[in-house]
């Protein structure tokens, strides 16, 4: 990098004026971003990356590091203190306009783009407490439904495949399922399980997409009747959706689709659980008489999950919302963490625009 070279830095102010263009036109950018730029992005990625048995975000880290050792190395080169304070200010701001770069051209230009729910015609409205107990016994019919092909017995669910055919299984059913939604996403992206176990839970995150390396994770510590669901969550992000709320919605979608009973008692499990809260919360007593209704293997599987998240505590669990809301607004997501909770909204849509009940 030359002695004036301000290029990265450069290339970050001018994707980010691309961006201010591309909130404007958001048509504009599904158009041209996601349905014809990222989706070679995408493969790319999946032929290249997608292969190495580890996670490539370690090839990144290394790739940081790299910089950081090359940096302190020049810095201390340096004799003056000026010299010193113009270096470091020219490789921060390039060093950020890189980073800013990189991040809206391999995926951050997706915010920008037309909501899948508008997409799909969608119109999701808060549920009124007649809906929201008309939802929450379909989907405890469905769920008890599915459990009972998953396992016969009332012992709580603790082992289930292993991952890697986990992950095949999920993704086949992402690209056979998708059309479902009228989507025209392209790719095989992957999910892998990020080590050390519980790190990620610990840093109060549960799956992750990261969009310089195209791949997601999740911890191998996650319940395994919460796998399914979130590993079709994460791919969703892969595919280009940034809104938590869609990637719900279509990992939802995904799972009650499939011809696997493991992944659609996984889909209407989280859907319940998200419906649960809502419940308790509109109608605390009647909440608690419908609690009475559910089945033992239901109650035991609810418990094990609670059981293994609480296991785990992250150092700051509200350091970790608070900064997750903060990156997500400013992403254009107004709803920020909340939009984790629009999901029983989304299906009840979903139900009555397929008119599905069961």
């Amino acid at each position: 990098m030359g002695k004036r070279d301000w290029s990265w830095a450069f290339l970050g102010i001018l994707a980010l004026g691309i961006r201010y263009l591309a909130i404007q036109n958001p048509e504009a950018t599904d158009e041209l971003y996601s349905r014809k730029f990222f989706p070679g992005i995408r493969n790319v990625v999946d032929l290249t990356l997608g292969h190495l048995p580890f996670p490539s975000v370690y090839i990144f880290l290394a790739l940081v590091l790299a910089v950081v050792v090359v940096f302190t190395r020049r810095f201390l080169k340096k004799t003056t203190w000026k010299s010193k304070l113009v270096y470091t200010a020219q490789a921060t701001s390039n060093g950020l306009g890189a980073l800013v770069f990189f991040f809206l051209i391999l995926w951050g230009f997706n915010y920008q783009r037309t909501p899948i729910f508008q997409q799909l015609s969608l119109r999701p409205k808060s549920l009124n407490i007649e809906q929201l107990e008309a939802e929450i016994r379909i989907t405890q019919r469905l769920a008890q439904q599915y459990r009972g092909r998953v396992s016969l017995d009332t012992l709580p669910i603790v082992d289930i495949i292993d991952y890697p055919d986990l992950e095949r299984i999920v993704r086949s059913n992402m690209s056979e399922n998708l059309e479902i939604l009228g989507l025209n996403f392209t790719g095989r992206p992957r999910t892998k399980q990020f080590p050390p176990p519980g790190f990620m839970r610990k840093m109060g995150i549960l799956g992750i997409y990261f969009p310089f390396t195209g791949e997601s994770y999740i911890d191998p510590t996650l319940h395994p009747l919460e796998q399914p669901f979130t590993v079709a969550h994460e791919m969703a992000h892969s595919y280009g959706v940034t809104d938590e709320g869609e990637a719900n919605f279509i990992a939802w979608v995904i799972c009650t689709n499939s011809d696997d009973p493991l992944l659609r008692y996984s889909g209407h499990l989280r859907l319940l659980q998200y419906q649960m809260r809502d419940y308790y919360r509109m109608a605390p007593e009647e909440y608690k008489k419908w609690v009475g209704t559910l089945t033992p293997g239901i109650i035991q599987d609810l418990q094990s999950i609670r059981e293994v998240a609480e296991s785990i505590q992250p150092f700051s669990l509200e350091l970790s919302r608070k900064s997750n809301d903060i990156f997500l607004k400013s992403q254009g997501v107004k709803a920020g963490v909340n939009s984790y909770q629009q999901l029983p909204m989304l299906a009840f849509a979903w139900r009555k625009r397929m008119n599905l009940e069961d």
